[in-house]
């Protein structure tokens, strides 16, 4: 079942995403990670629409947009590759059709998930607070 963030599901979502990041982002600085799980509750998780993806009545999954930008798509790395990452990117291309998104170059599981969805390059820069290279995609809804 994907369902609305609910203020409730703070804590859930940022141990997902924790343990997501450690397998896509095992780059990152722990002094970035840190930031970034200071950040979710006060900033980016109450100024995205987000949708929580719920299985045996526990989240195990979201997806964020700001417009029709994913800002963030984690699941619980024990559900990586069972087609929930792929039920929720179709439940917000079912709401905002065309979607864009950007993913570091060094995630591999991100890049994968995201070249098998159908989205595709069309810019990269360095992003500024990892130094890291962060490509653009995106995916036209036909």
């Amino acid at each position: 079942m994907i369902r609305k963030y609910e203020i409730a599901d703070t804590a859930a979502l940022i141990k997902i995403w924790f343990e997501a990041n450690k397998v896509g982002h095992p780059f990152l600085s722990d002094e970035f990670v840190a930031q970034v799980a200071n950040d979710m509750p006060n900033i980016y998780l109450p100024n995205a629409e987000t949708w929580v993806l719920v299985f045996d009545q526990n989240p195990v999954g979201f997806i964020s947009l700001i417009n029709d930008k994913i800002g963030a798509l984690f699941l619980d790395p024990v559900f990586h590759g069972k087609g929930f990452g792929r039920a929720l990117v179709d439940h917000v291309v079912n709401l905002k059709g065309s979607l864009s998104v950007e993913v570091f170059e060094k995630n591999k599981v991100g890049r994968r998930f995201y070249d098998l969805y159908g989205f595709v390059e069309v810019g990269r820069y360095c992003h500024e607070s990892t130094n890291e290279i962060s490509l653009k995609l995106t995916l036209a809804k036909d």
